[in-house]
């Protein structure tokens, strides 16, 4: 009678499921839900696929908690299987003591923070840990929020984690910066969110409401939609598929594309007395976002504000960009010539004698040159108009 009931449960638990089977595959229930809900199967939800796990080999138990889900277990999750020892993992969720027991990582739940033991929990009364604990060398700035479940795992394994992404050593420079960047650019606000820490002190005009937490969020069932273990584990693992999608596309982006860039202002911060014996004009060989590595490449080297031009190519020539006095001002360090804004082509060739000129912008931010050494000469010359200014 018992095992009748138990094959009827489990015919129920795959038809219910039918409807995610695109997103996730295939999914094969060996257990009965209880409180928790443990379904032992391996899936990789970044590639939505299925294995089925050999009855010979251990289980490996990711544990977090049972009922509505939010965003920081869902990441924390996500990327607990990256980990290499458990990425074939199954998520358990349940808040009994004795099935968190036999978990071999538990986020989010249990009231322990323990490394050693694997215990990731944040909602303890004692619990005051930011990413400045666990990194003092840097920035105060970037770890300064408390961490929730997404942030723990971030700083205990995210090194790894982005190195298996990216396809890199965890301990590279590299890895190290990238490390920064996702934190402070995706990890840091599902912490604030979860802990309840707002942005800014005053009232906001408006408020966001498609965040990544608050898609995690519209994803739990309404209050007139049956909510079942089975129906809340199936949306729980549409929001570690969430999170984790957006959580690569950021890590994708620092590595593959913000970081190739840093490098390209970083080496021609390095060549920038070959262009000028001021030091003060860098030429980039490509068009690229460059201003806010620009600022941090001159605090790394203890020389901030020391660059006054950046030239670079555009689709009619090249362009001379002067340097703002800090990333969001409108201010600037060094504009271009003061009678050569809002001139176009033959007018600025004629005051500047200079050749191939094609504009110059009337706030002197900007201006364009056909060739590179038209550019260059627009460039010194400003800085010398500045200086003349200066020493007057």
């Amino acid at each position: 009678m018992r095992l009748n009931t138990c094959k009827t449960f489990t015919r129920t638990l795959k038809s219910q499921l039918s409807s995610a089977h695109e997103v996730f595959g295939r999914f094969t229930t060996q257990q009965r839900f209880s409180n928790s809900v443990l379904i032992n199967q391996q899936f990789n939800v970044a590639m939505s696929t299925t294995t089925t796990t050999d009855n010979n080999m251990k289980i490996i138990k990711i544990g977090t908690h049972n009922g509505t889900f939010h965003c920081d277990e869902s990441l924390a999750c996500f990327m607990i299987k990256k980990l290499p020892s458990f990425e074939n993992g199954t998520i358990i969720r349940s808040r009994e003591t004795n099935e968190l027991n036999s978990c071999d990582i538990v986020v989010d739940v249990g009231g322990i923070y323990d490394p050693d033991s694997k215990r990731f929990d944040h909602h303890q009364k004692t619990f005051v840990k930011t990413l400045n604990d666990f990194f003092p060398e840097k920035n105060p700035k970037i770890g300064n929020i408390k961490l929730s479940s997404a942030g723990l795992i971030y700083a205990h394994y995210g090194h790894e984690i982005l190195a298996r992404i990216l396809d890199w050593n965890k301990d590279e420079q590299r890895t190290d910066i990238i490390f920064d960047m996702v934190y402070e650019n995706f990890v840091k606000e599902v912490d604030a969110i979860d802990n309840g820490i707002n942005m800014y002190e005053c009232e906001p005009v408006y408020h966001i409401h498609t965040h990544l937490s608050q898609r995690v969020a519209n994803l739990k069932p309404h209050w007139n939609e049956e909510e079942t273990h089975e129906i809340l584990y199936e949306r729980f693992l549409k929001a570690v598929d969430l999170t984790g999608r957006e959580f690569v596309e950021c890590v994708n982006y620092y590595g593959h594309s913000w970081y190739p860039a840093r490098q390209i202002v970083k080496e021609a911060f390095d060549k920038r007395f070959e262009n000028d014996p001021s030091g003060r004009i860098i030429l980039l060989n490509v068009g690229l976002p460059w201003i806010q590595h620009l600022f941090q490449i001159e605090s790394e080297n203890n020389a901030e504000g020391q660059i006054a031009f950046a030239i670079f190519p555009d689709h009619d020539g090249w362009r001379i960009r002067a340097v703002p006095v800090s990333e969001s001002s409108f201010e600037l360090r060094n504009p271009l010539k003061a009678e050569w804004r809002g001139l176009q082509a033959d007018d600025v060739c004629r005051l500047s004698k200079i050749d191939g000129c094609v504009f110059v912008h009337s706030t002197g931010f900007i201006g364009g040159n056909k060739t590179i050494d038209g550019a260059l000469q627009m460039a010194r010359e400003s800085l010398q108009c500045k200086k003349l200014k200066t020493d007057n």
